[in-house]
Parts: structure tokens; sequence; C-alpha cells
């Protein structure tokens, strides 16, 4: 079997406002404090293409329109949902009181390794993710439903915050795409 790649007018899915209009997969991302407008970027593109309900920035993260979250989010930025908290701890507790599961992407003591991570069809997730340096605040882990881990093993000990994201979001949606 021969391999070509697709085309430009193969990949493309649907235009920005048929976008809208697409069923979403009940998981959004709330972003604590994440300083680099590439990563806010990055995962606005991963949360188009996996079909993520809403993106919620808070603290010091970037909101659009920036030339950096424009760079590397291509146009998702203007397609997937979003709306800016000041405190990531309040719009964790809204929505965990809003019947959402809160799901933190943390290195943590009692973690649940990724892989041995089961989203229920049922529920609904907000996955949160932190500052590229000291991580998800402590008092969102306190409320957290689940607090999973990518395991590691090389000589870092992390991963890139849009990185991390993209690899938990497609645990979190894989039985929920098709293709």
């Amino acid at each position: 079997m021969r391999h070509k790649k697709k085309n430009i007018i193969e990949l493309t899915h649907c235009t920005a406002s048929q976008y809208v209009d697409i069923p979403k997969l009940p998981v959004a991302v709330l972003l604590d404090n994440v300083r680099s407008m590439y990563n806010v970027g990055a995962v606005f593109r991963t949360a188009d293409a996996f079909l993520i309900e809403e993106i919620i920035l808070a603290g010091i993260s970037g909101c659009p329109p920036h030339p950096e979250i424009k760079k590397t989010a291509l146009g998702a930025e203007e397609s997937v949902k979003w709306r800016y908290e000041e405190d990531a701890f309040e719009a964790a507790l809204s929505m965990k009181e809003k019947g959402w599961k809160i799901c933190v992407l943390e290195q943590a003591h009692n973690s649940i390794p990724l892989q041995n991570f089961n989203p229920q069809p049922e529920e609904k997730y907000l996955l949160v993710a932190g500052n590229e340096v000291s991580g998800v605040n402590q008092n969102i882990l306190e409320i957290a439903d689940y607090v999973i881990e990518i395991p590691q093993h090389g000589v870092k000990h992390s991963l890139n915050v849009s990185v991390s994201v993209g690899i938990a979001l497609w645990q979190l949606v894989k039985e929920n795409l098709d293709s």
C-alpha cells in the first residue's frame, strides 16, 4: 500500500461558521496562569481539533487577540469558544457546582496515571492545566475530583504544558471521536 499525503481540500472538514454548529464534546479546558501566549495558542488549536466545548483562560493566561496566540492557534482562537476569568480557583469551583468533574493535570502524590484514567461518557470534564513553572494552584487540587499525571521516564521531569494538554485531551475524548 502506498501512502500519499492529503491535500488541503481533503483535510478541510468544515468552515469556521460551520464549526460553531457542530456538537462539542463535554470537555472544557481551564488554563491556570499559563504565561506563554504560544502555549495558549497551541491549546486553542488542539481544542479545535478535538471539538472541546470551551477554554477558560484565567489569571495571567493571555487572551486573544494576540499575535503570539494567533501564530500557534492558526485561527482556532476564532472557532473555539473561550472566556476569561480572573481567578482560576473560582472558575473551577463554579464549573464543579454546575456538575463538571474537575480533572487536574499535575504531578502529585496519589495521582492517577493517565493511561489508567477512564472517563465516563455521561460525565462532563474540566481539564485544568497550570503555569509552566509552578503548575496548578494547590487550592484547585484540593477541590479536584481527579488528579491525573502523564507518566514520564526520561531525564526531564516535565512536558510542555500545551503538549501535556494535548495528550490528556486525547485520553478524555478518544472514545467520542469518529474518524
